[in-house]
């Protein structure tokens, strides 16, 4: 027992400098991007906001362009596996235009395709024709990843219809902008069931098969009020920590897994429907994120095989206001960010349930 621990004495010092000369290196020579042009991309909440500019981003990045299609909306020929359909997205609950028309890919897609997830069949659909203009196959289902059944059923669905996933972008979630004492239990639950337990469900029904396949990622869209929650948002916040527990346990857990590994993107207040109303304290010090940059980044983050991404890179103070903060409180109000004094959260405008993204 006695060598053993000095063998780990000696050992851990060798594998720290190991890491920082690593990581030196990597600043200083570029690095080796993954391509993305086999990946099968899922995207939850992949109809609007972030959810709709990473679906841009992963088919611009990953996506060979098909030469040959010559549509004004960057659809194929009629003729070749679509006819009678117009070449409308193909839909929602699996239900297909013509029945065993989509069992496999049309042909004038050589490119894998990119799936979204969502509530709304309005916005992803939309999401679903913009994805296709660009000359990415795209194929959308209704799923609320908070329930359980309908997250396993749907990946089933998915498998049949376009293949095995090997990336998946858990980004789907909801915010009430209330106290804990004014807000409805059944909100609490659900903010819970979608933000946190819907990550458990889809990587259950994914990451099996990206196991055997020793091919996958699995990124999780979260929050800097994961590590410094604020008033007003209690059943967010508490999501997002937990989430953040989960994404690191996960990503611990993946460590010996060959070819499959995990990213968890910390983002601050971003500029999308979901946000609307907040306020910072200091706007200059801290501007708003576009979300074009929260999607760039984050598949970047995806293609350097990047465990965590905090964005801006100035979040980083997080981590040691968190650890020597005065009083050891939270460092939100620190880092700016702050409930409105006009509304009981981030101020007029905000719905009382704000959609998933």
């Amino acid at each position: 027992m006695v060598w053993k621990w000095l063998g780990a004495l000696v050992v851990f010092p060798l594998q720290m400098i190991y890491l920082v000369v690593k990581a030196a290196v990597g600043l200083v020579l570029p690095a080796k991007l993954r391509d993305l042009s086999r990946e099968n991309v899922l995207i939850t909440g992949g109809g609007r906001g972030i959810g709709r500019q990473l679906a841009r981003e992963f088919a611009e990045r990953g996506a060979r362009k098909v030469p040959g299609y010559r549509d004004s909306r960057g659809w194929g020929p009629k003729a070749r596996g679509t006819a009678g359909t117009g070449g409308a997205p193909t839909c929602c609950r699996c239900r297909d235009p013509r029945p065993g028309s989509e069992s496999r890919r049309p042909p004038y897609f050589s490119a894998p395709p990119i799936v979204l997830w969502g509530r709304t069949e309005k916005c992803l659909k939309e999401t679903t024709e913009e994805i296709r203009q660009m000359g990415t196959e795209c194929h959308y289902f209704i799923c609320d990843v908070g329930n359980r059944e309908e997250v396993y059923q749907t990946a089933k669905a998915v498998r049949e219809k376009v293949g095995d996933i090997t990336i998946l972008v858990n980004n789907a979630a909801v915010v009430h902008g209330k106290s804990l004492m004014d807000s409805d239990d059944d909100a609490l639950l659900k903010s819970q069931h979608i933000n946190t337990l819907g990550q458990f469900w889809t990587t259950k029904a994914f990451l099996p098969r990206m196991l055997e396949l020793q091919n996958g990622h699995i990124v999780c869209l979260n929050s800097v009020l994961a590590l410094s929650a604020i008033p007003g948002a209690i059943d967010y916040c508490t999501s997002k920590a937990s989430a953040f527990a989960f994404m690191e346990s996960l990503t611990l857990g993946l460590l010996d897994c060959p070819g499959v590994s995990a990213t968890t993107v910390l983002p601050f207040h971003t500029s999308t429907e979901m946000f609307q109303g907040m306020r910072v304290r200091f706007p200059n010090l801290f501007p708003p994120l576009k979300p074009e940059t929260v999607a760039r980044r984050t598949v970047e983050a995806v293609q350097l095989n990047q465990a965590l991404l905090l964005l801006p890179w100035t979040m980083h103070a997080l981590i040691i206001l968190k650890r020597y903060g005065a009083g050891g409180g939270s460092s939100g109000s620190a880092l700016a960010i702050s409930p409105s004094p006009s509304g009981p959260w981030w101020g007029r405008g905000l719905r009382q349930e704000k959609v998933p993204r």
